[in-house]
């Protein structure tokens, strides 16, 4: 396996929603991108505002185009602020360096795509982050590791 399937990111996307159900967050959006940054799967919960859809493609796609979590791009992010913001121009504005934001990785650790959660405190966000993966049997690289 050398990329996520849809059926996993599927499975994924439902376990993170179920997740903000049961913790009671305010409603989210998730997107999963494969290796390739393609878009596989993006769900967004009835009354999730605007914005979300963009910020969790930005979340998961800052971390599988820097090969490296939410949690640690935005620990660079206020290191070096500059070199960011030349990444985000670069990048057409697409990243959004906070927590929310993981590497799905397989057993040997190998990135198969990347998760983003966007509608809550990035903290919320990257606990259903957290949950979906590990619901596939997969490993959340969020950048705390």
């Amino acid at each position: 396996m050398n990329t996520i399937t849809l059926t996993q990111a599927d499975a994924m996307a439902d376990r993170a929603l179920k997740k903000g159900r049961e913790m009671n967050v305010q409603p989210l959006t998730v997107a999963i991108l494969d290796a390739g940054g393609h878009l596989v799967v993006l769900k967004r919960e009835d009354h999730s505002s605007l914005l979300r859809p963009d910020i969790a493609i930005g979340k998961a796609w800052g971390a599988l185009g820097m090969g490296f979590g939410g949690r640690e791009l935005a620990r660079r992010a206020d290191k070096v602020p500059s070199f960011f913001t030349a990444l985000n121009a670069m990048s057409g504005g697409r990243m959004v360096p906070v927590a929310g934001g993981a590497l799905i990785r397989d057993n040997t650790g190998a990135i198969l795509g990347s998760i983003g959660v966007s509608g809550d405190t990035s903290d919320n966000d990257e606990l259903c982050v957290v949950d979906a993966v590990r619901s596939q049997g997969l490993t959340p690289d969020t950048g705390d590791n």
